[in-house]
C-alpha cells in the first residue's frame, strides 16, 4: 500500500485546505462574466461565508439551485436586513427601507398585487410602436454621421436617452424635464460619490416624483404612474409614499440598467461577436432569443450579485450548508448564469438556445415587475441598431472603452462606435 505524505513543512489538513478568497465582492469582474473565483465555489464550495470588503461576514450562495432555493424561502428576509442590529455592509447597494424591494409579505404580497395592475401585459406591448418610434428617431440623427464615417458616443446619443425616454413616458414625466431627471439618477446610483450627494439627489427626486403623483391623481393620463395612482384593491390604494417608493424603483431598474444594458450588448456583439451583430441585421426574428442569451451571459451587476442581501430568521439549511439564524445571505445572478448543471456550455454565447431559464430579472416574489418592459426595449434598441447599421464597429479596442467607477452596475462611460450601413 503507497501511503501519500504531505509535503515537508505542512500538514495534510493545511495540504487540502480550501484556498482563501479575498474580500467580497472578488476583484476581475467585468461585463462578460463574473469574477474567475465563482466557477471555483460552484464545483467546491457553492454555500460560502465570505468577508466583505468593508467589513463584517455574509454567506455567498453560486448555484442556480440554490439560489433559487433562497428567493423562494420566506425564511430568508429583506425587511429584516433593516431591523436594528442587522449586519450592514458599506460600499454595498441597499434599497431604503419600505420600497416594494425591500419588503417581505404581506407587505410586498399587497403592494406588488396594486402594481402589477399597470403592467399588464397588453399595455407592455402597447409600447412597442412608441419605443420603435423613439429608437428611429435617435437613430436617425444619427445617420449624418455615420455617412461621413465618424464614431458617435451611443452611449450619451443612443442608449442613455432612449433608456430615459422610455421610462419618462412610462411615468408621464415631461420632456423638459428629463434633463434634470437624468442628473439625479446618475447621482442616486454612483456608490463612489460622498453621501451627502447621493442624499440631495434622492431628496430631489423624491419632491419631484410628489409633486408627478398629485398631478396624476388630479388628472390621470396614459401613462403608468396614473395607473398606479388609481390601481385599487377593494377599497385599498397606494399610498404617497409607496407610490414615491415604485418611482425610484422604476427609475433605477427602467433608466440605468437598461441604458447600461444596450451598451453592454451592443459592446460585447461588436467586440466579441461582429458575425451575430450582422446576422441579427438580417433576421429581426432571432433577435429575442439573442437578448435571452445576452441577458444570460452579460454581467449587469458590478458586485456579481442580486445587490441586495436577505437575512436568515431562523437555522436554515442551503445546499448542504447550514446558515445559522441572523447571518446574511447573498446570491449571485451571474454565478447561477453560468451553471454547468443547468446550462451546456454556460461560457459560450449561444443565441439559438432554446432551454434557458437565466436569472437576470431575479426569482420568486421579488422577480423583476418591468422585466416584460425591459425585454420589449432591448429587443427593439437590437433590432433597429443592427438593421440600420449591419456594418458598425467598435471606433476603439474593447479594452479602451471607459467604465463608470462606484457604480452599481457595469455601465459604459462611452462606447465610440463607427455607425456603417455597408458590412464591406
Amino acid at each position: 500500500m503507497t501511503v501519500h505524505q504531505a509535503p515537508p513543512g505542512t500538514s495534510s489538513e493545511a495540504a487540502h485546505a480550501p484556498e482563501p478568497l479575498p474580500p467580497f465582492p472578488f476583484p476581475g469582474s467585468s461585463y462578460r462574466g463574473p469574477a474567475p473565483a465563482y466557477a471555483r465555489l460552484r464545483a467546491e464550495r457553492p454555500v460560502v461565508r465570505v468577508e466583505t470588503a468593508g467589513g463584517g461576514h455574509a454567506w455567498l450562495v453560486t448555484r442556480h439551485a440554490d439560489v433559487r432555493a433562497v428567493l423562494e424561502d420566506p425564511r430568508f428576509s429583506r425587511a429584516a436586513m433593516y431591523a436594528p442590529g442587522a449586519p450592514r455592509f458599506s460600499g454595498l447597494f441597499q434599497a431604503p427601507p419600505g420600497m416594494i424591494v425591500s419588503l417581505d409579505p404581506p407587505d410586498h404580497t399587497r403592494l406588488r398585487a396594486l402594481a402589477s395592475q399597470a403592467f399588464s401585459p397588453e399595455r407592455i406591448e402597447g409600447m412597442r410602436p412608441r419605443v420603435r418610434e423613439l429608437a428611429g428617431g435617435l437613430l436617425r440623427d444619427l445617420e449624418p454621421e455615420a455617412e461621413r464615417g465618424g464614431a458617435v458616443d451611443l452611449v450619451a446619443r443612443f442608449a442613455a436617452p432612449l433608456a430615459m425616454a422610455v421610462i419618462c413616458e412610462l411615468l408621464g414625466v415631461p420632456g423638459e424635464d428629463r434633463g434634470r431627471f437624468h442628473t439625479w439618477v446618475r447621482r442616486f446610483a454612483d456608490l463612489s460619490a460622498p453621501e451627502e450627494q447621493a442624499v440631495e439627489a434622492r431628496e430631489s427626486l423624491g419632491a419631484y416624483i410628489a409633486s408627478l403623483v398629485a398631478a396624476k391623481r388630479a388628472a390621470p393620463a396614459d401613462d403608468v404612474l396614473s395607473a398606479l395612482a388609481t390601481a385599487r384593491l377593494g377599497e385599498d390604494r397606494l399610498s404617497q409614499e409607496e407610490l414615491i417608493g415604485l418611482g425610484y424603483t422604476l427609475l433605477g431598474a427602467g433608466f440605468d440598467s437598461s441604458a447600461g444594458q444596450i451598451a453592454n450588448f451592443t459592446l460585447t456583439l461588436l467586440a466579441h461577436h461582429p458575425e451575430l451583430w450582422r446576422r441579427l441585421g438580417g433576421h429581426p426574428a432571432e433577435v429575442p432569443a439573442a437578448v435571452e442569451e445576452l441577458l444570460r451571459t452579460v454581467n449587469l451587476n458590478a458586485d456579481d450579485t442580486s445587490g441586495l442581501p436577505r437575512l436568515a430568521t431562523g437555522d436554515v439549511a442551503v445546499g448542504g450548508t447550514l446558515i445559522p439564524a441572523g447571518d446574511a445571505v447573498f446570491v449571485s445572478f451571474a454565478s447561477a448564469n453560468r451553471d454547468e448543471a443547468v446550462f451546456a456550455d454556460p461560457g459560450h454565447l449561444t443565441p439559438s438556445r432554446t432551454d434557458n431559464p437565466h436569472l437576470a430579472f431575479g426569482h420568486g416574489i421579488h422577480r423583476c415587475l418591468g422585466a416584460p418592459l425591459a425585454r420589449l426595449e432591448l429587443s427593439v434598441a437590437l433590432e433597429e441598431l443592427t438593421r440600420r447599421f449591419p456594418g458598425a464597429r467598435l471606433a476603439v479596442p474593447a479594452a479602451e472603452v471607459p467604465w463608470r467607477t462606484g457604480d452599481v452596475n457595469h455601465n459604459p462611460l462611452t462606447l465610440p462606435v463607427e455607425l456603417r450601413r455597408s458590412t464591406s
